[in-house]
Order: structure tokens, then sequence, then C-alpha cells
């Protein structure tokens, strides 16, 4: 997919709607949502890509580009009678849309559900399938919207959770909620919330949501003369999707321009560089805060911390998460109410005002500032996190299956969770080269043993497939999940780190200081030893 260019507009290039060259244009921008782009500050930025300046730029949204129909015309909600809460006696199949570490979660967490009767997951993993936790779907083509709808059909499914972002931007939901499947995550107008970084800064900027200041740019030698009159370190994003990979933290000037050249020149994100957001970098700790949102109403998940730099200390370039844990002790209920007043339900409302009402988890990448104390919005992502996926649904003890249909019809109002008490941790182990290069097909023994090493342990299966002989081999950069439980987060640590040393897998790696913030040091170096 290109750039899309004009000299009217520039939508989302990373969104597959957005996109003239796919077949037509079907939607139309609400008036609300055109005037939010064009009125933001900075601007949503146009094209053409040699301009010198084009921040300078403001959208001109002619009518006719895309609409909000997943909630205009089509409200995100089941076709079942409304209910004021979801009813235990409910009996329903899942489908689990995806096949990585958070859905192998997902699926673990709705087959303890007391009212779920049956769970598919599609295309799944190896270890999803081996653990029977789900009944695994490989040949279901998940980016063919009438195949999975044909599945839902046939096998009775009540409830489609849409675990990875790309589904959820390229539509699925829209087509599964026309069809009147009750779906869990958003539309995919909602999903630009992850799907461009410039529009959720856009929303930020017109209902004051707390964020890094910044500036949009397309034009490589603009975005330079702005880095150089900011000075480092400086963050550099890709404004699309990019696997979690289109982050870079600057330190040096150099290292901003080395960024910016291999999004808007090299192109190493394809279409999801074409447009590159530089903001100011924040000091201060990161956190990783989850809420369920019908619509209008948005309750929160249990705080959890995330570690994206793939070396100890949180050194290295950011992965896709080398490890977390729940509770995370900087979101203290204190901070966890101010992110909910100041940053949830603002873009809730927002969204909703826009047209576009949001039905889904919302994933806010959170700096608590070293200076203010005080809680900013670093990103959003329209799913739940992963690995942060994996310590939560250990944790959930309420009804998952009803909760999420809960959410699918726009009845979260009222509606509790409920927790285990204590800490869990996830430690990943990534192939050998991992975030960059690395190799497949390496063989991981010893799962069981390292499973049954303690009590409490899960292993999820991020990128795992099974040989001829039946042996796990590698399969991704991301593998394994070694997750824990315990009465706190050093017993849940001690009992990740236990099983994680059980596992004989020559070709990967693990990072041996997760959770080092909220744990004492001295404690951590008796793990590395």
């Amino acid at each position: 997919m290109s750039c899309v260019t004009s000299n009217l507009v520039v939508l989302p290039s990373s969104l597959k709607l957005f996109n003239y060259s796919t077949k037509g244009c079907n939607f139309r921008l609400p008036n609300s949502l055109s005037s939010l782009l064009a009125n933001s500050s900075p601007p949503f930025t146009s094209w053409p890509l040699s301009s010198t300046n084009n921040n300078n730029h403001r959208i001109t949204s002619p009518p006719g580009l895309f609409q909000c129909l997943a909630q205009k015309s089509e409200p995100q909600v089941s076709v079942h009678a409304a209910r004021t809460t979801p009813s235990s006696e409910d009996r329903v199949t899942v489908l689990v849309i995806g096949g990585g570490g958070r859905e192998h979660a997902l699926c673990y967490a709705l087959k303890r559900s007391p009212s779920c009767d049956a769970v598919f997951c599609a295309p799944g993993n190896a270890g999803i399938s081996n653990s029977g936790d789900a009944t695994c779907i490989p040949e279901l083509d998940i980016s063919d919207s009438s195949a999975v709808i044909s599945f839902c059909h046939k096998w009775g499914v009540g409830l489609v959770v849409v675990g990875p972002e790309a589904p959820l931007v390229a539509g699925l939901s829209n087509d599964l909620v026309k069809a009147g499947i009750p779906t869990f995550g958003p539309s995919a107008e909602a999903a630009a919330l992850e799907g461009s970084k410039n529009f959720m800064k856009s929303l930020c900027d017109k209902y004051r949501i707390p964020t890094a200041k910044y500036r949009t740019f397309t034009d490589p030698l603009a975005a330079k003369e702005y880095i150089q009159d900011q000075g480092a370190p400086i963050v550099v994003k890709a404004d699309g999707l990019a696997a979690g990979k289109g982050v870079v933290v600057a330190m040096t000037v150099e290292e901003a321009f080395e960024a910016v050249d291999s999004m808007l020149v090299k192109s190493v994100f394809g279409s999801a560089g074409c447009r590159v957001i530089i903001e100011e970098f924040l000091e201060g700790e990161e956190a990783s805060f989850f809420a369920l949102v019908d619509g209008e109403n948005a309750i929160p998940l249990e705080s959890a911390q995330d570690h994206k730099r793939v070396g100890d200390g949180d050194t290295g370039p950011n992965t896709g998460g080398m490890g977390a844990y729940s509770p995370a002790p900087v979101l203290t209920k204190k901070l966890q109410s101010v992110v909910m007043e100041t940053i949830i339900l603002p873009t809730v409302k927002g969204m909703a005002a826009e047209g576009c009402k949001f039905v889904g988890v919302l994933y806010a990448g959170l700096m608590i500032e070293k200076k203010s104390g005080l809680p900013k919005l670093i990103e959003y992502n329209v799913r739940f996190g992963d690995p942060e996926c994996q310590v939560l649904m250990v944790r959930l003890e309420s009804d998952l299956a009803q909760v999420l249909l809960a959410a699918s019809r726009g009845e979260l109002s009222g509606v509790s969770l409920k927790w285990s008490p204590g800490s869990a941790m996830v430690v990943v182990m990534a192939s050998k080269g991992y975030p960059g290069s690395y190799e497949k097909g390496t063989v991981i023994q010893n799962l069981e043993e390292a499973e049954s090493v303690a009590p409490m342990v899960k292993i999820f299966h991020a990128g795992t497939a099974q040989d001829a002989d039946g042996n796990f081999i590698a399969a991704g950069g991301r593998v394994l999940g070694v997750t824990a439980k315990g009465e706190d987060l050093e017993e849940a640590r001690d009992k990740a780190y236990q099983a994680v040393e059980e596992v004989n897998w020559p070709g990967g790696f693990y990072r041996r200081d997760i959770g080092w913030r909220a744990l004492p040091q001295k404690q951590l170096s008796a793990t590395k030893n």
C-alpha cells in the first residue's frame, strides 16, 4: 500500500478503507470529525511530500470521504433485546481472532468463564491448540469478513473477540456487527486511535487530553529543522501501524535524523511511515492502563506495566514487550482515578461526540511524568496489550465472556470486575536476534516440566509451531510468555523465572530483570546469579 497523495486531504494511510487504490471508498467523514482534523493544532497535515512546511497546511475535508457507519446506521450492539445487566444464564460460544500470546491469554480466560460453552481461535497457534484452551481454526481466513461471518453462523458463535489491531483497522468489526454478530472490538473508524497517531493527537488537542507536545511531518527536511530547533532527547514515531517498532527514542539529534530518514526516505515501515510525529521526550515512568468501553461507559481493568526495551535495565531498542507485571505500584488508586477522569472518559466522550463511538478495550500507554507526578498519554492501542494481557487474564476472576458481551451490547454501566489478590508476572522468551532478524525453527523442549515447576504457572504461546516429530519450534520473534501468580510480586517473579530456567531452548533469550522498578535491586541481583 502506498501513501495517498492529494492536494486537499491526507487521511491515515495505514487504514485500508482510506486507500483510494482499494475497491472504492464506501465511507463518509462525519462533519464533526472533519472539523476535528481541520481545526486541530498542529493540524492534520497534507501532501505533497516535497512541501517544505507541511505543518502549515490544514485539512479541508470535502463531504464524502468516510462515515462512521458502524455507529451511525449500525449501532454496535447485539441483536438480542437489551438487558440492564448481563444475564448469568446466557450460554455463549466465542470466537477469538488472532494467534499470539494475547489471544492465548484471552482463550485461557474465556475457557474458564462459567457461561462459555466453547472457545474457537482463528488462526490460533500450536500452543493454544495443544493446551486445550481453544479449538484452533488455522484454515479460517480472518482477512475475509464473509468467511468469518459464515463460520460464526455455522457454529453458533455468539461473541467474537478481535485480538490484534490489523483486523480492527481493516474493518472486521464493522462487518460482523452489520451481520448481527456481537463483537468486542472497535469499528475501523474508531480504531484510528491506534491506526494513526496523528488522529489520536488531534483528538487530544480538541478534548484537552494531556499528552506530549508534538508536530507532524511528511517532509524530512522540515522534520529535521524542527528536531534541530528542539534538541535531544526527542521521540520520532511512524504515524501508522508498525508492529510496535515504529517508535524511536533518540538520545541525540543524529539518531533522530536517522529515524526520520528511515521512515520518510527509506520507507522501512512502508505506508505506516509516510508521516512522522516528532514528540517531546517525557521523563518519568511508563505504565499501561486498560479500560473496557461500551461506546459511552468505561470501566478500568487492574493496572499493569510492561518492559518495552530488549535489554536488562530497559536498554536497547524497543520491542513488542519483553515482560510485564500486575498490579503496577506506580499507578496508585489516586492516579488511576486521575487517568479515568482526564484521559479515558474524555476520549470515550470525544469519540462519541465525533460520531465514532468506541466499543472495545482502550489501552493507554502512559508516562507518569517525573516533574509533575501526573499521567500523560503517550499513545493509544485499541486492543489488549501483549504481554500485559497475560498477567491480567491470570488475575481476572470475573466471567470474561459475560463482561465482553455486556460491552458489545452497550451495557457496561453497573458492571464490576473481580480480581485475585496478589501479583502476576510474565517473562517473555524471544528468538535470539529479536527485534532484529532472527532464526525460525529452533526446537523448544521441557515446556510441560516448566509449567509444572511451581503452582500457578502458565505458559502462553505467542509464536510457536510444531515440526514433523511433534516438537515445539519457534515461529516468531516473541515466542513464549512464561507467567506466574504469587502472593506478592517477589513470589510471582521467583516462580516465573524458575519456570523460565526449566525451558530448554538454546535459540532463545529473555530479560532477567522484569519488574526491576518495583522490586528491590538486591532481590534482582540474586535472580541473575
